[in-house]
């Protein structure tokens, strides 16, 4: 099996833990919200450290190797991430969408159904964790992919179940709700295949989408996770989920990676 499709295959997988993480709403599950922010916490700190562990250092040595230089290859990696940061952050700006919490962001929706408003910011969101997981394949690193990959899947369980618990909140029914949570999951298949296709036709890109997706990620992390987390008077069960997460990960990173 080629590269391009062990990338996509596995931004499928990490994709459709969203819906695994959802379940429980269609058996009238429902958890605090206490609990519902350490688990955004878990997410937030899966993120941050596959962030560093899985894309910043790899993308430093990647462009070490192709340029001799340890200082060009800091510039390189720093400049993705900028890039990456400020992609995320010009979409915020200027593409309606919903944010249950914070409200609605972006240029004006128009006649837009608020729930399609909610898809973009869940797809804002979800686009950037594929995108990190196809260039992890980049060069052929299919451990490194693995390892993002599996974080990714474990980080995007929590995140199904608040946006399924959202949406009940808004009186959609159980079904609808997993389904929608489930859907908002399966645009990372196609960050994905973007990813692992553009490293895989350059190596030189590589060490750029390393860093990109990891600017994409590191802004989610402190513009909407961890806000989000510590609105409720919760700050200490999502810094708890935050470490927690982080040291998971960077464990799977050195086990598997």
């Amino acid at each position: 099996m080629s590269i391009i499709w062990i990338g996509i295959l596995a931004s499928l997988g990490a994709g459709l833990m969203t819906g695994l993480g959802a379940l429980p709403v269609l058996f009238g599950r429902n958890v605090s919200q206490r609990t519902n922010d350490a688990f955004l916490g878990f997410a937030a700190g899966v993120m941050l450290s596959a962030s560093f562990f899985s894309l910043i250092l790899p993308g430093i040595e990647a462009a070490e190797g192709l340029h001799g230089s340890t200082v060009i290859a800091a510039f390189i990696v720093a400049a993705g991430i900028a890039l990456g940061a400020g992609a995320v952050a010009l979409m915020n700006e200027f593409v309606p969408h919903l944010h249950f919490v914070q409200g609605p962001e972006g240029g004006d929706p128009g006649a837009m159904a608020k729930i399609w408003l909610f898809v973009i910011a869940i797809t804002i969101h979800n686009f950037p964790e594929g995108l990190a997981v196809g260039v992890g394949f980049g060069g052929g690193n299919i451990a490194n992919g693995m390892s993002l990959a599996t974080g990714i899947g474990l980080q995007n369980a929590p995140e199904g179940l608040a946006v399924a618990i959202a949406l009940r909140g808004q009186g959609y029914a159980r079904q609808r709700a997993f389904l929608i949570a489930l859907a908002t999951g399966l645009v990372e298949p196609l960050g994905g295949a973007l990813g692992v296709t553009l490293v895989t036709i350059s190596e030189s890109v590589l060490p750029w989408g390393l860093g990109f997706a990891a600017g994409a990620m590191l802004y989610i992390i402190s513009h909407e996770i961890i806000p989000e987390t510590h609105r409720n008077g919760h700050q200490k069960w999502a810094t708890t989920g935050l470490l927690f997460g982080l040291i998971l990960m960077m464990l799977l990173d050195v086990t598997l990676g």
